[in-house]
């Protein structure tokens, strides 16, 4: 962190997720001196997993820059000051004559500082945050029952709650003084700064994913150099993750061949129709994704993972989708995609497709993964080798649907064909449960007719 903190309200980088340590600061979007809302954001991050914009969690004038541009901060460390509107800029009484005109300690919050046992207190929830501006609720005025201080939702329903029934007194906040306070003249914005809307969700998604630096290296005698691509988190993550994965799994790889004639028959029945209604592509992907589904409801240890002395059967079936980017891949997840329709999951797909390849992911579309599905036939793969999404025990990959000379009872029929790969963790996993759970698929890739229902 650079400088020296000014006297005011510290924003620091909140705890996005448990995986997550430190973000870093590609972009600042405000300057010292600038007006800042509540919720505004600040500064744009970078972390492991998603580009995110840091809001303020305070209203006031933000003092002082902590961190530089491209600079990694950890959790919970400070980057920037604001002063608080109507806050007194002037130093704390330090005399004993001072101390009878301290503030009080919900002032003390106010001001930025944090009474013994309240560490977490200036530590906002993004959940938190969007109940307090939905309901117009001063998260400074109530007191938080959470650990460390920090304010829960439940603190913020229970101040809405003693608000609605006429109370006008925020929950856990300290009563005012019998004398009211001579006014404060509010902080005096600066004309030529431009206010901008208030975004009211309490962690904001970046416009566009950065896009990674390219040096050329110089002092060749033939003028052309070297390249040299900066690695992003999200690029260190992926590598990290791969070379786990590959240095603690023992994969093993396997392979059906699927006829799915009937299936591309079903879709350029339904396809045109299902634009104009839902106004989304309806993919091959989506009939691959509710037959994978069906498939593990019959074998659900392929949703697993390893645990050491225990192997985790998970509960929900959540989905991890491998999305292409410009510099790398992504793994949105869908959620309890076993309760889907097939309609439902080609909304997912669409929606968790473009908000990757735009960079306005949230941490919670990344996380809680149990197996993941790659749809390589789109680029003209037709066969692949998935390294598995640690820790799950599982990558299965549908590749390009080409037509083939078949033989059908003695006789040669064209036919449209996709393989179905299928890398596995072999300490959960052996070769037969594999071999039919992708019986399985198939059987259900091959059932579709043109009877079947989307919805």
């Amino acid at each position: 962190m650079k400088g020296t903190k000014a006297q005011g309200t510290e924003i620091v980088i909140p705890q996005l997720a448990e995986s997550l340590v430190s973000a870093t600061i590609s972009k600042w979007l405000k300057k010292p001196g600038d007006y800042v809302e509540q919720y505004e954001p600040i500064c744009e991050l970078i972390t492991e997993k998603v580009n995110a914009e840091l809001p303020s969690t305070v209203e006031g004038t933000l003092l002082e820059l902590l961190a530089e541009e491209g600079e990694t901060v950890p959790v919970g460390g400070a980057v920037a000051v604001i002063l608080e509107a109507g806050a007194d800029s002037g130093e704390a009484p330090t005399s004993a004559s001072e101390a009878s005109n301290a503030p009080t300690a919900a002032a003390r919050h106010d001001a930025g500082e944090q009474p013994a046992g309240e560490s977490m207190r200036g530590r906002y929830s993004p959940a938190v945050q969007q109940l307090a501006a939905e309901h117009g609720v001063r998260l400074q005025s109530i007191r938080g029952t959470g650990l460390g201080g920090r304010i829960t939702r439940k603190d913020v329903l229970r101040a809405i709650e003693q608000g609605a029934s006429g109370g006008g007194q925020a929950y856990g906040a300290e009563k005012p003084a019998p004398a009211a306070a001579p006014p404060v003249p509010a902080v005096p914005v600066s004309p030529e700064v431009p206010k901008v809307p208030v975004r009211s969700t309490g962690l904001h998604l970046s416009e566009e994913p950065p896009i990674p630096k390219i040096e050329v290296e110089s002092g060749k005698d033939d003028g052309r150099g070297e390249t040299i691509i900066d690695v992003t988190p999200i690029r260190n993550t992926i590598a990290t993750r791969m070379r786990q994965s590959v240095a603690e799994i023992p994969h093993a790889w396997t392979m059906i061949e699927v006829d799915v004639t009937n299936l591309v028959l079903l879709r350029n029945k339904l396809k045109d129709e299902f634009i104009r209604k839902e106004g989304v592509n309806l993919t091959y992907l989506a009939f691959m994704l509710k037959a994978v589904v069906n498939a593990i409801k019959d074998y659900p240890i392929m949703n697993s993972v390893w645990a050491v002395d225990k192997i985790i059967i998970k509960r929900d079936i959540n989905i991890s989708l491998s999305v292409g980017t410009e510099d790398s891949v992504i793994t949105p997840v869908i959620k309890k995609a076993d309760q889907k329709n097939i309609a439902g999951l080609a909304r997912e797909i669409d929606e968790l497709s473009r908000k990757a390849r735009s960079g306005k992911l949230k941490l919670d579309d990344v996380q809680g993964g149990t197996i993941t599905v790659n749809n390589t036939g789109s680029f003209g793969s037709i066969l692949s080798y998935p390294i598995i999404n640690y820790p799950q025990a599982v990558n299965l990959t549908f590749e390009q649907i080409v037509k083939r000379p078949v033989v059908i009872n003695d006789m040669i029929a064209v036919r449209s064909m996709a393989n179905i790969c299928l890398s596995l963790d072999h300490r959960i996993l052996d070769g037969v449960i594999c071999g039919r759970f992708l019986q399985r698929v198939k059987e259900n890739l091959e059932s579709y007719n043109l009877d079947t229902k989307l919805y």
